[in-house]
């Protein structure tokens, strides 16, 4: 079932566990993955609109110098919408890839 074709049946101990771990690993790794890359970007975000508000806050010349990291924050929010279709992207084809892979196992050229 998990095995690729040929490999002699006492390596069957040893790549059993393995390969468990690796089915169980992926949705894992993948779902780590969109979770850390959200979480990046929204802390870059949350920083600089703290830039923004301490700024204006200060008064004065500051609330002048705030339209600086106002503008990264525009900028950096449109990075963000960048990175989201990418991530979007990557989780699709990952999870098909995955899905490919648990439907047609090893050892299977009928796909």
């Amino acid at each position: 079932m998990f095995f690729p074709s040929g490999v002699p049946w006492p390596i069957y101990f040893i790549l059993t566990p393995v390969e468990i771990i690796s089915f169980l690993a992926r949705p894992f790794s993948l779902s780590m993955r969109l979770f850390l890359n959200m979480m990046a970007g929204h802390m870059v975000l949350k920083i600089f609109a703290g830039f923004c508000v301490m700024m204006v806050s200060l008064g004065g010349l500051m609330s002048l110098t705030s339209i600086v990291p106002f503008a990264v924050k525009f900028a950096v929010t449109g990075f963000e919408f960048g990175v989201a279709f990418l991530q979007a992207y990557i989780f699709t084809v990952f999870t098909c890839l995955y899905l490919r892979d648990a439907i047609y196992l090893h050892g299977h050229d009928d796909h």
